[in-house]
């Protein structure tokens, strides 16, 4: 598979994460979020997880790595304000943030 394959698979399932988050959301912010808004969410979701280095962390006895989400939030709000994105409410983006660990802990169940 080339890189092209790869990119053309990330946007897919990027899209797909987008879609499962927006059905997450609770009525009163589905409609506070554009798509552009929450795949940028996402990029800064991977953002931090690299920089972060929870990406090479060990998994515990269970096989789960600890993920502060608060952390994970606060990046978040942090990085939009900086990049001009807007000024978000940390307790909307905890519901973003929320559903896109959802969203992959259901793709870890079809493996």
């Amino acid at each position: 598979m080339g890189l092209e394959d790869d990119f053309l698979l990330e946007d897919n399932d990027d899209s797909k994460t987008v879609e499962f988050i927006k059905n997450y959301l609770p009525q009163e912010l589905k409609e506070k979020f554009d798509d552009d808004q929450l795949y940028y969410f996402i990029d800064l979701i991977d953002e931090y997880y690299v920089e972060s280095g929870l990406l090479d962390s060990q998994p515990d006895a269970e096989g789960y790595i600890e993920i502060d989400l608060d952390a994970v939030v606060d990046y978040i709000v942090k990085e939009a304000k900086k990049d001009g994105i807007g000024e978000f409410d940390p307790e909307d983006i905890l519901f973003v943030v929320q559903g896109e660990m959802e969203y992959s802990e259901s793709l870890e169940g079809e493996e």
